[in-house]
């Protein structure tokens, strides 16, 4: 599967889009999330959303063997922003209650717990899509 160029608006307020399951896409989905706040006249949740898309497809690329992933923000009500990344995975993401000092992953999701009112996996067909809101 190939990236698509643009952000697509989805069906309620929101944006998707397709990305490889690389690294490299976190870059494009921090800008994907940085358009849609912008658009909605939040652009003060910028930073915070970028580093939760992050977060969530370096999850998705360390823990997955997909070739692509859906990066979707979406504004289900006027108080809540969701930010996801949906994937092939069947396995579903845990929270570590504790990292060694000198370990170098593994505090992905508990930044994401800490910066956001809830997270969790919504499970799908063909895969589960992690998510916070």
């Amino acid at each position: 599967m190939t990236a698509t160029a643009r952000p697509t608006p989805t069906g309620h307020p929101g944006y998707t889009q397709t990305l490889p399951c690389t690294a490299r896409s976190a870059g494009q989905a921090r800008s994907l999330v940085r358009t849609a706040l912008g658009a909605w006249g939040l652009e003060h949740l910028a930073d915070t959303g970028a580093l939760v898309v992050t977060e969530l497809v370096s999850n998705s690329v360390t823990h997955t063997r997909t070739y692509s992933i859906r990066v979707t923000v979406s504004r289900p009500s006027e108080t809540f922003v969701r930010i996801a990344v949906a994937d092939n995975s069947m396995t579903i993401p845990m929270l570590r209650t504790t990292t060694g000092d000198h370990e170098e992953t593994g505090r992905g999701l508990a930044i994401i717990d800490a910066l956001t009112w809830r997270w969790g996996t919504d499970f799908l067909p063909g895969g589960n899509g992690s998510g916070a809101t």
